[in-house]
């Protein structure tokens, strides 16, 4: 039955057991600016933090089950009651909180101090928990396509917000001045950022910085119409693709973006598998409109798994107005899409081989206590993401990590030996307690054809080191595809808990760092941001004008 909004918690409620015995140091955790940071509130049902559609002003919500579904029940004072569907099985909902390890420390070195108006008093500050772990800077707002389901709305503000080279190296310093950890993974963004005029002098930019990893979320079109571009893009540092990619046919792109656009997709793809990029295939998902189409986007990425490394599923947001009838029909969840790849393709269990993907933090923790230094912590909220990793054997057919491997065994392994180390109690035999772990939850007589226990650990050194899974020395790991959806939010499932965990961030030219979810929901820091640093049609053109008569493009 549904819980009412006021319901009380069940104190009851359901506890990793891995993590009770530390849920009150948990409790008295701080950031490095000593702002301390709420534990994550477990089970259902729950009060969390959210905020009206309407207004933005932050109220309470109630999570609680109903049908087996985990909504999501708010009231304004002035704008009346809200529902929404917030993740579509609550068993996974459960399930998902299994996998969070802990928060992280936020920075050393915040842009604004701590705030009690979180998140609209935004630019990283004090009370964040996270680090960055992929950093955003938009190129532009320009566009060559009319999409009607961009949440960046590129073309319809009136302007052009496109920040000077000059203006994108300030921001790519300031992601690398974070401390401990700076920046190491950079995503370029837009509108199309191919068509900033200084493309390739900031992806180069990237690499003489000190970024390890530099990828670029674009349509895809330059790409499919320039035969040279691709190969331009990885001599200037270019390392993945994020190609837009909603389905597998015209129909669906006539849909999600205005146009057929199927066979130009198809010729990207052709020109980054003639290079050693990657690409990583992100498809906006809307109920009723391409959610039929996952399997085959599935199947469409394993049969090119030399080039596309993973698909990065985005359930739509609703930035704008949307009737309720309207919305309730559309959204589309993270565990609606952990169902229908089920469904869909045969390949997967959405309980037994799905799960966040923060649960990598107990790795991230153990490598900085034995080495002694800051690393990047994937701390982010457990319901923000979740996903599957496939592995090909030698016979073509693939398998998830978890038929093979006990994955929440390790990962509480892993926790432990990460807590031990981290209290500096014999840091190196850590290692070897770690290889054996790894060694204990392999279930060898369930691996992809001909994978060996080694050479699953070559395969695993070739996901975090480019030259041993990449080019010739590629071929011999094992080929895998990430398979995940990440859900950003909207004002209408929104929750503050998540934003202060957040590890993607956006960058802007005033030296800013804010959560994708303040920046493009909630309070919409892009819309501020974009104003301040915009001019007009009329005046861009102007300055181009003046820029290529000084030859300063990126050819």
């Amino acid at each position: 039955m549904a819980q009412p909004a006021g319901a009380a918690v069940d104190e009851g409620m359901w506890m990793n057991p891995v993590l009770a015995g530390v849920s009150e140091a948990a409790a008295a955790k701080c950031t490095f600016a000593g702002r301390p940071v709420p534990p994550l509130a477990r089970g259902l049902p729950k009060t969390v933090e959210s905020m009206c559609p309407e207004c933005a002003r932050l109220i309470p919500a109630r999570l609680y089950e109903d049908a087996g579904r985990v909504l999501m029940e708010k009231t304004c004072p002035d704008h009346g009651r809200f529902e929404d569907v917030y993740w579509g099985d609550a068993r996974l909902y459960l399930k998902a909180e299994e996998f969070h390890y802990g928060d992280g420390d936020g920075l050393e070195n915040p842009n604004t101090p701590a705030t009690s108006r979180c998140p609209q008093q935004c630019g990283l500050c004090g009370d964040h928990a996270s680090n960055t772990a992929l950093g955003n800077i938009d190129l532009t707002n320009r566009c060559n396509l009319h999409c009607p389901i961009c949440f960046a709305n590129a073309d319809a503000s009136g302007y052009v917000y496109e920040p000077t080279y000059e203006q994108v190296l300030g921001m790519l310093r300031c992601y690398r001045s974070t401390r401990p950890s700076p920046a190491r993974a950079i995503q370029f963004s837009g509108g199309e950022p191919t068509l900033h005029p200084r493309f390739l002098d900031v992806v180069r930019a990237a690499r003489d910085l000190g970024f390890s990893h530099t990828q670029v979320a674009t349509n895809g079109l330059r790409l499919a119409r320039e035969p040279d571009f691709a190969r331009r893009c990885e001599d200037a540092g270019l390392h993945d693709v994020y190609l837009q990619f909603d389905g597998v046919t015209d129909d669906t792109y006539a849909r999600t973006r205005g146009r057929p656009l199927m066979a130009e997709k198809m010729k990207a793809v052709e020109a980054v598998s003639a290079t050693d990029m990657k690409i990583v295939l992100v498809p906006t998902i809307i109920r009723g409109m391409n959610d039929h189409e996952v399997g085959d986007i599935v199947r469409f990425a394993l049969q090119r798994i030399g080039t596309i490394a993973g698909i990065s599923f985005q359930p739509v947001a609703f930035t704008g107005r949307i009737s309720t009838a309207d919305r309730l029909r559309q959204r589309y969840t993270l565990t609606d899409l952990a169902h229908d790849v089920s469904r869909q393709t045969g390949l997967t269990d959405p309980y037994e081989d799905w799960f966040p993907l923060a649960c990598v933090q107990p790795f991230s923790r153990l490598v900085a206590a034995i080495r002694g230094k800051p690393n990047i912590v994937m701390s982010c909220h457990p319901h923000c993401s979740l996903g599957t990793y496939l592995f090909v054997g030698r016979d073509g057919r693939p398998a998830p990590i978890p038929q093979f491997f006990d994955l929440k065994g390790l990962l509480d392994d892993m926790w432990r030996l990460a807590q031990k180390a981290e209290a500096g109690r014999a840091k190196w035999f850590r290692k070897a307690e770690a290889f054996l772990a790894l060694r204990r939850h392999w279930r060898g007589d369930r691996a992809p054809a001909g994978m060996t226990f080694e050479g699953w650990l070559h395969t695993l050194n070739g996901m975090v080191d480019k030259s041993v899974g990449r080019g010739r020395a590629g071929r011999k790991t094992f080929r895998s595809l990430l398979v995940a959806g990440m859900h950003f939010m909207d004002c209408y499932n929104y929750e503050t808990d998540r934003t202060r965990r957040c590890v993607i961030h956006y960058a802007d030219p005033d030296g800013r760092l804010y959560p994708f979810c303040t920046y493009n929901a909630g309070p919409v820091h892009r819309r501020r941001v974009e104003r301040k640093f915009a001019v007009t049609p009329e005046e861009y053109s102007r300055l181009r004008r003046n820029d290529e008569a000084r030859n300063t493009n990126d050819e």
